[in-house]
């Protein structure tokens, strides 16, 4: 510590970082001239040179260069007797001298490790501390990035956005929170989930940063196991994936905490709100995923919607799909059906729910809450899921299901919070992006959480809606939040027979088309093609109910693929009957005359044909409204680019991902496995017999205390960076084996959802109920058919007019 704080080792270029050359024998100007200039440290705004030029004027340097100089590292670490601090194993560690000032604060200089032996529950109990509690500073913004073992890349896109973001606060100067200095008031967290899960190449552009040294870290405490490693370091620089340099123009209060074991995303938000968050007491927490990068501004307008509306307890932006450079992932069909559905739960469904005040889920990607509203049972029952997931609670099969989506749990708490009347709010100039399963099997793999999630917690709000009534909303808000619910209610009535209604739709469609020998628009063999087409569709239903029972989508993607191409071609098909059947009765009814054209003409049309009617007034009220609705938000090329794939990916989402999320309800992992075992391969701090003069217990530890050590490391790691590596595939282990309760519940469960919607099938298609509605109702089309249009013409016209009400409310700032 004393030779690093000895400025005069060294020399310092004009804007007063370190010089690459100092005289230590390891940075030695090299001869000539060096192309690209030093690597290290520059003025604000520069970008530094490629490490790989720097990385040949290296001595020794090879691919195993980090590897031999992270072993000389771990040799040359030094026993030293450390009194724990409030019992605690606290060290100061210096940061490689190229990414510091001499004259900055010890915040900047040193990276401040903390060994935690205690549950996040206990952080502060145990006098754990942190460097913002200590400077007692007031936290507006702490912000939370979540990893579980991604790369370098995906930790650049969303910590790189994270500092542009404080940045712009630092511009704010009218603002009478932001302005100079706002760095101080945002923390961010970036928490990993398990030390052996976590990805090498992040972990070395983590060092890069200075805010991760391996030598640092202990496995035990005085015989305690150590539960997670607490790196703090202010920093002003930004690392890109080939580790390159640039200085920000703002510092940054970052704090990593790497989790000595996998425990789930859950338990990473636990750290961050029951022992940081707890500790700090920041008036916003922002939530994000490694991977998901927000706009520049982002953040600030999250957090402007707390600020201007007290009663706002969470908000979330939009998240869009990452189309790439000139959008050309959108090759992808199932990219760009995922990136419209994206686009239109964003134009439609999040605005509608703005206006209730209830927004079902906000994504754990990218969403904020005011702490002072999560306190008490909102994470107390957020985190019953953690409990449930690792056994400690009892809760069944239908429980289990449900806290696969515990976000979903705890927007529900907020607003039904007793005493409080809390809201929730969708922010649309707020945005971010994010990749998307670009692959079938991946694809099926993420909607199975999602779907049984969601459907289960579906049921949870609808079973305990008279909780609105117990809540703190005013009488208006609790009769808008009833709306709601019996909304919700039929939305879910329609997703349960969502299976049932797409083969009845194509079923009298085609039977409308082929009914009449005179008009068959598969030139008299209609009926053959109906009796195919709905043969071949059973017959695929039957092989995707068979391939899901207990089988990965991985082993199946050829199968998964065909169900694509042969659902398309029967939707398809389909379309090509709904256009025949509208040409034929709008020619007989001399519509292609030269008269034909008129207002009256088409007016009386819709009046007198019920088929006409409901076809139209569907389309209409769906497709129309899709594009009216995207436009009034000035958002609508996604139906250029992507509603044609869309629409014909909507049959296979409605079987497949239905049939194979409800085939897996005994499944109620995140597809993670949790590192249960304790360790022993970072050595420990032990000793603990002496004591200070103070009776501060101290510790025998090795640590690292050579500047130039750590130096050597930290160059190590940046030219690792810059070489690019072959991404080689994962094996997945194998699934653990589920109990025989669950699954009983899962087959019980699938065979219900089955059963009813054959049951519907089989009344809606029987001679009994066909002759029925001809002899005795003297109906011309079937009312079944009707009533589903209608109901589908109703629900989209409720979304348009919550999407228009948003808008309205958004531009006279409620």
């Amino acid at each position: 510590m004393d030779n690093y704080n000895n400025s005069s080792s060294y020399n310092y270029t004009n804007n007063g970082f370190p010089s690459p050359y100092s005289g230590d024998g390891f940075n030695q100007k090299p001869e000539g001239d060096f192309v690209g200039g030093w690597v290290g440290i520059a003025a604000p705004g520069t970008m530094i040179a490629n490490p790989l030029q720097r990385a040949a004027y290296m001595p020794n340097h090879d691919s195993g260069g980090y590897e031999n100089a992270r072993q000389r590292l771990l040799r040359r670490r030094t026993v030293k007797k450390i009194a724990l601090t409030n019992g605690n194993l606290v060290l100061d560690i210096p940061v490689p001298r190229s990414i510091c000032k001499a004259a900055q604060g010890e915040e900047f200089r040193t990276m401040r490790y903390s060994a935690a032996t205690c549950d996040p529950n206990d952080w502060t109990a145990d006098r754990f501390t942190l460097r913002p509690f200590l400077m007692k500073r007031e936290i507006e913004l702490a912000i939370c990035m979540t990893c579980y073992n991604e790369d370098e890349a995906l930790l650049y896109r969303t910590l790189g956005s994270v500092i542009r973001n404080i940045a712009y606060l630092q511009t704010r100067t009218r603002s009478k929170v932001w302005g100079a200095n706002s760095w101080k008031k945002v923390v961010v967290f970036i928490v990993g989930d398990g030390r052996k899960k976590a990805n090498e190449r992040m972990l070395k552009m983590l060092s890069c940063y200075g805010i991760f040294q391996e030598g640092a870290m202990k496995d035990h405490v005085l015989d305690k196991e150590v539960t997670g490693h607490i790196f703090e370091l202010t920093t002003q620089v930004i690392v890109d994936p080939q580790g390159g340099i640039k200085v920000s123009d703002c510092p940054i209060q970052l704090v990593f905490c790497l989790k000595e074991k996998n425990q789930k995303k859950i338990n990473s938000h636990r750290w961050f709100f029951n022992a940081f968050c707890q500790q700090l007491q920041p008036n916003v927490t922002i939530l994000l995923d490694v991977g998901t990068m927000p706009t520049d501004r982002s953040l600030y307008h999250l957090w402007k919607a707390f600020d201007k509306n007290k009663k706002v307890a969470g908000a979330c932006g939009e998240i869009a799909v990452d189309v790439g450079s000139l959008g050309w992932r959108l090759y992808n069909p199932l990219v760009a059906a995922q990136n419209f559905e994206y686009k239109m739960s964003n134009i439609l469904d999040k605005p509608l729910e703005s206006v209730f005040g209830f927004i079902g889920v906000l994504p754990g990607a990218f969403s904020a809450y005011r702490w002072q509203a999560l306190k008490g049972r909102p994470l107390e029952a957020y985190f019953k899921g953690e409990q449930l997931h690792n056994g400690q609670l009892e809760g069944g099969s239908f429980i289990n299901n449900l806290y696969l989506a515990e976000d979903r749990i705890l927007c529900f708490e907020l607003v039904v919070k007793s005493r409080e009347p809390w809201i929730l709010k969708y922010v649309k100039s707020a945005k971010a992006t994010t990749d998307v399963p670009d692959g079938v099997a991946e694809l099926i793999a993420q909607r199975r959480r999602w779907l049984n999630g969601s459907l289960f917690a579906s049921m949870f709000a609808l079973i305990h809606f008279a909780r609105i009534w117990t809540s703190g909303q005013s009488f208006l808000r609790k009769c808008a939040l009833q709306l709601q619910v019996i909304y919700n209610l039929v939305q879910l009535a329609f997703t349960w027979t969502s299976l049932a209604n797409w083969y009845l739709a194509s079923y009298f469609l085609m039977q409308s088309a082929t009914s009449d020998p005179n008009h068959d628009p598969f030139a008299g063999q209609g009926k053959a093609v109906l009796d195919i087409v709905l043969n071949v569709y059973i017959a695929l239903v039957v092989v995707v109910v068979v391939a899901s029972l207990g089988s990965r989508p991985q082993g199946f993607r050829a199968m998964y693929l065909g169900c694509i191409i042969l659902f398309a071609g029967l939707f398809a098909l389909v379309l090509y009957c709904v256009g025949w059947t509208l040409y034929v009765q709008l020619n007989q009814v001399g519509l292609f005359d030269s008269s034909g054209w008129t207002t009256s003409h088409i007016i009386h049309l819709l009046v007198s044909s019920s088929n006409i009617r409901s076809i139209v007034i569907s389309v209409v009220a769906t497709y129309v409204l899709y594009v009216l609705s995207s436009l009034w938000m000035l958002d609508p090329w996604h139906m250029l680019t992507s509603f044609v794939q869309y629409m014909f990916l909507t049959p296979f989402f409605i079987t497949v991902l239905s049939i194979y999320s409800l085939a897996n309800l005994h499944d109620v992992s995140w597809g993670t496995k949790g590192s249960d075992a304790a360790s022993s391969d970072l050595g420990s701090a032990s000793g603990g017999k002496d004591k200070t003069k103070e009776g501060k217990q101290v510790v025998e530890v090795k640590v690292p205390t050579s500047s130039a050590d750590a130096d050597e490391l930290w160059q190590h790691a940046q030219a690792d960076l810059a070489q690019k590596i072959v991404e080689q595939k994962q094996h997945r282990s194998k699934s653990v084996k589920q109990t025989d309760n669950q699954q009983n519940f899962r087959t019980q469960f699938l065979l219900f959802w089955l059963g009813s919607n054959a049951a519907l099938i089989i009344v809606f298609t029987s001679n009994f109920w066909l002759q029925f509605t001809k002899d005795d109702l003297h109906l011309s089309t079937n009312p079944y058919l009707a009533v589903l249009f209608w109901s589908t013409a109703a629900l989209a016209a409720v979304r348009a007019l919550g999407s228009l009400m948003y808008l309205v409310f958004r531009i006279f700032g409620h």
